[in-house]
């Protein structure tokens, strides 16, 4: 408890002083903001938890550089992941994952075990939620819901995205290898997108290193790994780089463009002779 007001009244501390720097009172960056006045004092008194979306709508107000929004991104991934531990359940944990997502201009994800939330196809992200987890059904019917909406950020062109998978990710079929036609339809899709780089590491190369967990980059200042108990938000320089390193490394393994479409394809194949030999 001591390390979340001590998060708030650092956050607090900081937006007051970026306030302050710009030239603005309370009341101008609220309604510059387009947020309630009492919002805005609250906050930097360290007396409200602010929403994920309140926060960017403060930080596009005050039109913050580059070191001024890393030093405050910070600050938003350790908020964002207790926003989901009080909203409690899965479907909490998917709303700050969907906030996290509005607020990232550049997402960077390398997943060794699974088809990432952005690219999923709503079969795939149902199961991928609550396969082999204790977890309330309707809590995990809406927490699917809160991931697929989120999706819609992948369409918008003033974005960058790069994905990268290994081909046992793409192999992993939850519920029924037939699923995965589907699934691996999605991603040969979303592959010719201009601004969306996605690569796939064949098992027939090399691993350049243990994939020990998969992770996604936000603008370069938080890198989350999922669990299956919550997320992990690391924003420590090293662990940025790491990550960073990692990603590059299978990067220069991994094929593209329509090498990977061919090899998504070989995919796709083999699922449906699975298929056809699971009925």
């Amino acid at each position: 408890m001591e390390d979340r007001r001590d998060r708030l009244r650092a956050l607090g501390e900081l937006l007051r002083r970026l306030r302050k720097r710009v030239g603005l009172t309370g009341k101008e960056l609220a309604q510059r903001a387009q947020v309630a006045q009492p919002t805005v004092s609250r906050i930097e008194t360290g007396r409200l938890l602010p929403t994920p979306e309140t926060v960017e709508r403060l930080v596009d107000a005050l039109g913050l550089d580059g070191d001024e929004r890393a030093e405050l991104d910070a600050l938003l991934a350790r908020l964002r992941d207790e926003v989901s531990r009080l909203k409690g359940g899965l479907a909490g944990r998917e709303a700050a994952n969907a906030a996290r997502l509005r607020a990232a201009r550049r997402v960077v994800s390398f997943q060794s075990a699974m088809i990432p939330a952005l690219l999923q196809t709503p079969e795939y992200a149902r199961l991928a939620l609550a396969i082999g987890r204790d977890v309330d059904e309707e809590d995990a019917a809406k927490a699917a819901a809160v991931r697929l909406n989120a999706q819609a950020v992948l369409f918008e062109a003033d974005r960058e995205f790069a994905f990268l998978l290994t081909e046992g990710a793409v192999r992993t079929w939850p519920g029924s290898p037939a699923l995965m036609v589907a699934q691996i339809d999605r991603l040969a899709q979303v592959s010719t997108m201009p601004h969306v780089r996605l690569g796939v590491v064949p098992w027939a190369v090399e691993a350049p290193a243990f994939p020990l967990h998969g992770f996604t980059i936000y603008d370069g200042g938080a890198s989350v790994v999922e669990s299956l108990t919550g997320d992990l938000t690391m924003t420590q320089a090293h662990e940025i780089a790491a990550h960073e390193e990692t990603f590059e490394l299978f990067g220069n393994a991994a094929v593209y463009g329509d090498e990977m479409r061919d090899l998504l394809w070989q995919i796709a194949q083999d699922m449906r002779n699975l298929a056809a030999h699971t009925r």
